[in-house]
Protein backbone atom coordinates (compact mmCIF):
# COMPACT_ATOMS: atom_id res chain seq x y z
CA UNK A 1 0.00 0.00 0.00
CA UNK A 2 1.15 3.39 -1.27
CA UNK A 3 2.25 5.83 2.04
CA UNK A 4 2.39 8.85 -0.83
CA UNK A 5 -0.77 10.62 -0.50
CA UNK A 6 -1.21 13.29 -2.32
CA UNK A 7 -3.37 16.33 -0.89
CA UNK A 8 -4.65 19.87 -2.84
CA UNK A 9 -4.88 23.06 -1.13
CA UNK A 10 -5.50 26.80 -1.89
CA UNK A 11 -8.43 29.14 -1.30
CA UNK A 12 -11.85 28.42 -2.85
CA UNK A 13 -12.70 28.91 -6.32
CA UNK A 14 -9.21 27.98 -7.12
CA UNK A 15 -9.79 24.89 -9.56
CA UNK A 16 -9.18 22.53 -6.65
CA UNK A 17 -12.01 20.81 -7.60
CA UNK A 18 -11.58 20.49 -11.33
CA UNK A 19 -8.03 19.11 -10.03
CA UNK A 20 -9.16 16.35 -7.82
CA UNK A 21 -11.60 15.46 -10.54
CA UNK A 22 -8.63 14.88 -12.93
CA UNK A 23 -6.38 13.29 -10.86
CA UNK A 24 -9.30 11.23 -9.29
CA UNK A 25 -9.87 10.02 -12.70
CA UNK A 26 -6.33 8.09 -12.50
CA UNK A 27 -6.52 4.49 -11.89
CA UNK A 28 -4.49 4.32 -9.05
CA UNK A 29 -5.48 7.96 -7.00
CA UNK A 30 -8.67 8.19 -5.19
CA UNK A 31 -8.99 11.60 -3.36
CA UNK A 32 -11.48 12.57 -0.73
CA UNK A 33 -13.00 16.38 -0.46
CA UNK A 34 -13.87 18.74 2.75
CA UNK A 35 -12.85 15.45 5.45
CA UNK A 36 -11.58 18.25 7.33
CA UNK A 37 -9.82 15.47 9.38
CA UNK A 38 -6.48 17.90 10.02
CA UNK A 39 -8.48 21.57 10.12
CA UNK A 40 -10.91 20.06 12.96
CA UNK A 41 -9.24 17.52 14.49
CA UNK A 42 -5.50 17.21 14.66
CA UNK A 43 -4.27 17.65 18.08
CA UNK A 44 -7.49 18.53 19.42
CA UNK A 45 -8.54 15.64 21.29
CA UNK A 46 -5.09 15.04 23.25
CA UNK A 47 -3.27 12.07 23.22
CA UNK A 48 -4.97 9.27 21.24
CA UNK A 49 -3.06 6.34 23.33
CA UNK A 50 -5.55 7.62 25.88
CA UNK A 51 -8.61 5.29 24.39
CA UNK A 52 -10.97 7.78 25.70
CA UNK A 53 -9.39 10.39 24.06
CA UNK A 54 -9.42 8.07 20.92
CA UNK A 55 -12.99 7.01 20.95
CA UNK A 56 -14.16 10.75 21.41
CA UNK A 57 -11.93 12.03 18.43
CA UNK A 58 -13.59 9.07 16.10
CA UNK A 59 -17.12 9.41 17.36
CA UNK A 60 -16.90 13.41 16.32
CA UNK A 61 -15.28 12.17 13.00
CA UNK A 62 -17.81 10.07 12.24
CA UNK A 63 -20.32 12.51 13.05
CA UNK A 64 -19.63 14.85 9.82
CA UNK A 65 -21.37 14.93 7.01
CA UNK A 66 -18.85 14.60 5.07
CA UNK A 67 -17.83 11.20 6.56
CA UNK A 68 -21.06 9.50 5.66
CA UNK A 69 -20.04 9.81 1.79
CA UNK A 70 -16.75 8.32 2.69
CA UNK A 71 -18.23 5.80 4.93
CA UNK A 72 -15.45 4.74 7.28
CA UNK A 73 -15.92 1.27 9.17
CA UNK A 74 -15.26 1.88 12.90
CA UNK A 75 -14.56 -1.31 13.59
CA UNK A 76 -12.15 -1.70 11.18
CA UNK A 77 -10.42 1.27 12.20
CA UNK A 78 -10.37 0.24 15.60
CA UNK A 79 -8.52 -2.91 14.68
CA UNK A 80 -5.95 -0.80 12.44
CA UNK A 81 -5.26 1.40 14.58
CA UNK A 82 -4.39 -0.68 17.24
CA UNK A 83 -1.48 -1.91 15.01
CA UNK A 84 0.18 1.42 14.78
CA UNK A 85 1.31 4.34 16.78
CA UNK A 86 -1.46 6.09 17.98
CA UNK A 87 -1.08 8.96 15.99
CA UNK A 88 -3.34 12.08 14.29
CA UNK A 89 -1.92 11.23 11.09
CA UNK A 90 -2.41 7.00 11.43
CA UNK A 91 -5.78 7.83 12.04
CA UNK A 92 -6.48 10.24 9.04
CA UNK A 93 -4.65 7.88 7.00
CA UNK A 94 -6.76 4.50 8.19
CA UNK A 95 -9.91 6.58 7.22
CA UNK A 96 -8.22 7.96 4.44
CA UNK A 97 -6.89 4.23 3.00
CA UNK A 98 -10.41 2.85 3.68
CA UNK A 99 -12.08 4.75 0.88
CA UNK A 100 -9.30 4.52 -1.80
CA UNK A 101 -9.73 0.90 -1.55
CA UNK A 102 -13.35 0.73 -1.45
CA UNK A 103 -12.87 2.57 -4.93
CA UNK A 104 -9.97 -0.01 -5.93
CA UNK A 105 -7.00 2.24 -5.95
CA UNK A 106 -3.91 2.32 -3.96
CA UNK A 107 -3.14 5.74 -3.78
CA UNK A 108 -5.30 8.20 -1.59
CA UNK A 109 -5.38 11.86 -0.65
CA UNK A 110 -7.59 15.12 0.70
CA UNK A 111 -8.62 17.82 -1.16
CA UNK A 112 -9.65 21.10 1.17
CA UNK A 113 -9.30 24.95 1.01
CA UNK A 114 -6.13 25.63 3.42
CA UNK A 115 -4.89 22.40 4.22
CA UNK A 116 -1.74 23.91 3.12
CA UNK A 117 -1.39 25.39 7.07
CA UNK A 118 -0.52 21.91 7.83
CA UNK A 119 2.00 21.32 5.51
CA UNK A 120 4.92 20.69 7.91
CA UNK A 121 2.37 18.30 9.96
CA UNK A 122 1.47 16.32 7.10
CA UNK A 123 5.58 16.07 5.67
CA UNK A 124 5.70 14.99 9.19
CA UNK A 125 3.26 11.99 9.33
CA UNK A 126 3.85 11.23 5.65
CA UNK A 127 7.27 11.85 4.70
CA UNK A 128 7.01 10.94 0.89
CA UNK A 129 3.13 12.91 0.54
CA UNK A 130 2.88 15.71 -1.97
CA UNK A 131 1.00 18.81 -1.62
CA UNK A 132 -0.35 21.20 -4.84
CA UNK A 133 -1.47 24.47 -3.66
CA UNK A 134 -3.91 25.96 -6.61
CA UNK A 135 -3.60 29.61 -7.11
CA UNK A 136 -5.80 32.20 -8.99
CA UNK A 137 -5.85 35.93 -10.55
CA UNK A 138 -7.22 37.49 -7.24
CA UNK A 139 -8.95 40.15 -9.41
CA UNK A 140 -11.22 37.29 -11.10
CA UNK A 141 -11.45 34.62 -8.12
CA UNK A 142 -12.69 37.89 -6.08
CA UNK A 143 -15.28 38.59 -8.83
CA UNK A 144 -16.74 35.21 -8.22
CA UNK A 145 -16.26 35.36 -4.56
CA UNK A 146 -18.44 38.51 -4.21
CA UNK A 147 -21.66 37.05 -2.80
CA UNK A 148 -19.88 35.18 0.05
CA UNK A 149 -18.41 38.43 1.47
CA UNK A 150 -21.64 40.81 0.73
CA UNK A 151 -22.47 41.28 4.07
CA UNK A 152 -18.78 42.48 5.04
CA UNK A 153 -17.74 46.17 5.06
CA UNK A 154 -14.57 46.49 3.23
CA UNK A 155 -15.00 43.15 1.77
CA UNK A 156 -12.78 43.50 -0.76
CA UNK A 157 -9.63 44.03 1.87
CA UNK A 158 -11.12 41.06 3.52
CA UNK A 159 -11.03 38.44 0.60
CA UNK A 160 -7.72 40.04 -0.56
CA UNK A 161 -6.02 39.73 2.86
CA UNK A 162 -6.92 36.22 2.98
CA UNK A 163 -5.08 35.82 -0.81
CA UNK A 164 -2.63 37.72 0.51
CA UNK A 165 -1.98 34.84 2.95
CA UNK A 166 -2.78 31.58 0.98
CA UNK A 167 0.36 33.00 -1.68
CA UNK A 168 2.87 34.05 1.03
CA UNK A 169 2.29 30.54 2.08
CA UNK A 170 2.33 29.50 -1.40
CA UNK A 171 5.70 30.94 -1.64
CA UNK A 172 7.18 29.45 2.00
CA UNK A 173 6.16 26.21 1.50
CA UNK A 174 7.63 25.85 -2.48
CA UNK A 175 10.75 27.38 -0.90
CA UNK A 176 10.77 24.81 1.91
CA UNK A 177 10.05 21.69 0.53
CA UNK A 178 10.85 22.23 -3.37
CA UNK A 179 10.23 18.32 -4.22
CA UNK A 180 7.15 17.88 -2.39
CA UNK A 181 5.18 21.42 -2.93
CA UNK A 182 4.27 22.26 -6.36
CA UNK A 183 1.97 25.60 -6.63
CA UNK A 184 -0.25 25.59 -9.99
CA UNK A 185 -2.00 28.40 -11.37
CA UNK A 186 -5.69 27.90 -12.58
CA UNK A 187 -5.61 29.80 -15.84
CA UNK A 188 -2.72 27.21 -16.87
CA UNK A 189 -4.78 23.96 -15.68
CA UNK A 190 -7.38 25.44 -17.21
CA UNK A 191 -6.07 26.98 -20.39
CA UNK A 192 -3.20 24.04 -20.59
CA UNK A 193 -4.57 21.24 -19.54
CA UNK A 194 -2.85 18.59 -21.18
CA UNK A 195 0.77 20.10 -20.38
CA UNK A 196 -0.29 21.24 -17.03
CA UNK A 197 -1.55 17.91 -15.96
CA UNK A 198 1.40 15.96 -17.28
CA UNK A 199 3.69 17.90 -14.80
CA UNK A 200 1.33 17.35 -12.62
CA UNK A 201 1.42 13.68 -12.98
CA UNK A 202 5.34 14.05 -12.92
CA UNK A 203 5.18 15.72 -9.79
CA UNK A 204 3.38 13.44 -7.91
CA UNK A 205 5.23 10.24 -9.89
CA UNK A 206 2.48 8.81 -11.74
CA UNK A 207 1.69 8.30 -15.11
CA UNK A 208 -0.28 10.48 -17.30
CA UNK A 209 -3.88 8.80 -18.88
CA UNK A 210 -5.48 11.00 -21.43
CA UNK A 211 -8.69 9.95 -20.24
CA UNK A 212 -7.97 12.21 -16.81
CA UNK A 213 -9.03 15.39 -18.96
CA UNK A 214 -12.84 13.90 -19.45
CA UNK A 215 -12.49 13.20 -15.22
CA UNK A 216 -14.12 9.67 -16.39
CA UNK A 217 -14.30 7.93 -13.24
CA UNK A 218 -14.22 10.50 -10.84
CA UNK A 219 -16.55 10.56 -7.45
CA UNK A 220 -18.46 13.09 -7.17
CA UNK A 221 -19.21 14.33 -3.36
CA UNK A 222 -21.98 17.28 -4.12
CA UNK A 223 -23.96 18.90 -6.85
CA UNK A 224 -20.93 21.72 -6.61
CA UNK A 225 -18.39 19.04 -8.10
CA UNK A 226 -20.92 18.35 -10.92
CA UNK A 227 -21.09 22.00 -12.13
CA UNK A 228 -17.45 22.15 -12.05
CA UNK A 229 -17.02 19.11 -13.95
CA UNK A 230 -18.87 20.83 -16.51
CA UNK A 231 -17.31 23.98 -16.39
CA UNK A 232 -13.67 22.24 -15.88
CA UNK A 233 -14.28 20.51 -19.25
CA UNK A 234 -14.45 24.03 -21.12
CA UNK A 235 -11.06 26.01 -22.37
CA UNK A 236 -12.07 29.02 -20.61
CA UNK A 237 -9.44 32.23 -21.19
CA UNK A 238 -9.83 33.89 -18.08
CA UNK A 239 -6.27 34.86 -17.32
CA UNK A 240 -6.23 38.89 -16.39
CA UNK A 241 -10.40 39.32 -17.02
CA UNK A 242 -11.55 41.30 -14.30
CA UNK A 243 -14.38 42.82 -16.19
CA UNK A 244 -16.82 42.67 -13.41
CA UNK A 245 -14.65 44.86 -10.99
CA UNK A 246 -14.38 48.48 -11.00
CA UNK A 247 -11.21 50.47 -11.41
CA UNK A 248 -11.18 51.75 -7.72
CA UNK A 249 -11.55 47.68 -7.23
CA UNK A 250 -9.07 46.84 -9.41
CA UNK A 251 -7.32 49.83 -8.19
CA UNK A 252 -7.22 48.39 -4.66
CA UNK A 253 -6.10 44.96 -5.57
CA UNK A 254 -2.89 45.84 -7.58
CA UNK A 255 -1.62 48.06 -5.43
CA UNK A 256 -1.94 46.17 -2.14
CA UNK A 257 -0.44 42.44 -3.45
CA UNK A 258 1.22 43.83 -6.47
CA UNK A 259 4.73 42.11 -5.72
CA UNK A 260 2.60 39.24 -4.76
CA UNK A 261 0.58 39.09 -8.35
CA UNK A 262 3.36 39.48 -10.31
CA UNK A 263 5.37 36.65 -8.67
CA UNK A 264 2.54 34.34 -9.73
CA UNK A 265 2.80 36.17 -13.28
CA UNK A 266 -0.34 37.93 -13.36
CA UNK A 267 -0.21 41.09 -15.35
CA UNK A 268 -0.90 44.20 -13.84
CA UNK A 269 -4.12 45.92 -15.78
CA UNK A 270 -3.54 49.99 -16.74
CA UNK A 271 -6.03 52.36 -15.43
CA UNK A 272 -6.93 55.34 -16.35
CA UNK A 273 -8.43 57.45 -13.96
CA UNK A 274 -10.50 60.87 -13.56
CA UNK A 275 -9.63 62.61 -10.96
CA UNK A 276 -12.93 61.77 -8.91
CA UNK A 277 -12.47 58.15 -9.13
CA UNK A 278 -8.82 59.04 -7.69
CA UNK A 279 -10.01 61.07 -5.11
CA UNK A 280 -12.65 58.65 -3.80
CA UNK A 281 -10.15 55.40 -3.98
CA UNK A 282 -8.09 57.37 -1.89
CA UNK A 283 -10.19 58.86 0.47
CA UNK A 284 -12.78 55.91 0.76
CA UNK A 285 -12.30 52.73 -1.27
CA UNK A 286 -8.52 52.46 0.09
CA UNK A 287 -8.71 53.00 4.14
CA UNK A 288 -11.96 51.16 3.99
CA UNK A 289 -10.61 47.95 2.15
CA UNK A 290 -7.32 48.20 4.02
CA UNK A 291 -9.40 48.08 7.29
CA UNK A 292 -11.02 45.02 6.25
CA UNK A 293 -8.09 43.11 5.27
CA UNK A 294 -6.68 44.07 8.57
CA UNK A 295 -9.99 43.04 10.55
CA UNK A 296 -9.39 39.61 8.58
CA UNK A 297 -5.51 39.48 9.78
CA UNK A 298 -6.76 39.91 13.08
CA UNK A 299 -9.47 37.18 12.98
CA UNK A 300 -7.31 34.51 11.52
CA UNK A 301 -4.66 35.03 13.98
CA UNK A 302 -7.32 34.22 16.87
CA UNK A 303 -7.84 31.07 15.19
CA UNK A 304 -6.34 27.33 16.29
CA UNK A 305 -3.81 26.16 13.80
Amino acid sequence: MSESPIFIGGLDRTGKTSLRLMLSSHPNIAITRRTYLWTKFYNRYGDLSNPDNFERCLADILALRSMQVIDPNPDQIRIEFMSVAPSYGNLFAIIYRQYAVRQGKHRWGDQLALIEHYTKEIFSAYPAAKIIHMVRDPRQRYVESMDTYSKIKGRLGWDIARWQHSAELAVNNREKYPQSYKVVNYETLINDREHTLKKICDFIGEKYFPSMLSMDGAMSFSDVDDGERQEGSKNEKEQGKSSSLSHREVAFVQSYVRQSMQDFGYPLEPLDFSFGERLAFSVLDYPLNSLGAVAWRVLASDQPS
